[in-house]
């Protein structure tokens, strides 16, 4: 049975590229084509939903000139991509933080949105600055904010009241979560969403995660 909503952690790109004597930015770039083929397979089966872990909260520790060149990166994508996704009738949507980003990132993300959002097919998610631990504790600060001002009681936050808050709580939940390079961690992603998800690690590093290597995570 097809699952409806496939998340990926993208982890590996630095081996990847240390592979090769290059230097991390390179299995960052290569990486693309990855996602490139992880959506086209999603698209091939079917798959109603796929959400990409592409930068967490913590990614930020990171060496200056990989962030840059990672924030490069994803405004070119942006800009390359967002026709094709739109062309075979993919919405975007980015989840995470986006106040951290520069102004005209945030514009761009802001212009695929509205490009793809009446889109019918597919549903692509990009996790951006995002973190499973900030996503709870902003869920629970837009409860405690309809608290505050008398919107509704302690008592009726529940499991239900928190879900409604959470990122993705108009979307199916997740049947499977994929990690790639064989490491066997979540990484505060979707905390919340993952809690009924199946969960495959796959031993590819990203740039190496194709259709083949996805059909083997589905079948498994």
């Amino acid at each position: 049975m097809t699952p409806k909503h496939v998340a990926i952690i993208m982890d590996g790109n630095g081996r990847w590229a240390r592979k090769f004597n290059k230097e991390r930015f390179f299995g960052h770039n290569s990486g693309i084509n990855a996602v490139r083929e992880s959506i086209d397979t999603s698209l091939e089966l079917g798959i109603k939903q796929l959400t990409l872990y592409a930068f967490s909260s913590e990614n930020w520790s990171r060496p200056s000139a990989e962030v840059s060149a990672l924030m490069e990166l994803f405004m070119l994508v942006l800009k390359r991509e967002v026709k094709k996704l739109h062309e075979n009738d993919i919405r975007l949507s980015i989840i995470g933080d986006r106040q951290r980003f520069s102004s005209s990132l945030q514009k761009s993300m802001s212009r695929a949105e509205a490009l793809t959002r009446d889109n019918s097919g597919m549903h692509l998610v990009v996790a951006a600055n995002y973190g499973g631990r900030w996503d709870i504790a902003s869920a629970a600060q837009r409860l405690a904010r309809k608290v505050a001002e008398g919107v509704m009681s302690p008592d009726a936050i529940d499991e239900t009241a928190l879900d409604r808050e959470i990122c993705l709580s108009q979307e199916p939940p997740i049947d499977l979560c994929i990690r790639t390079s064989g490491e066997q961690r979540i990484s505060n992603f979707l905390l919340w969403q993952l809690a009924y998800a199946e969960f495959v690690f796959a031993p590819e590093l990203w740039p190496d995660f194709d259709g083949t290597a996805f059909d083997a995570a589905l079948e498994d």
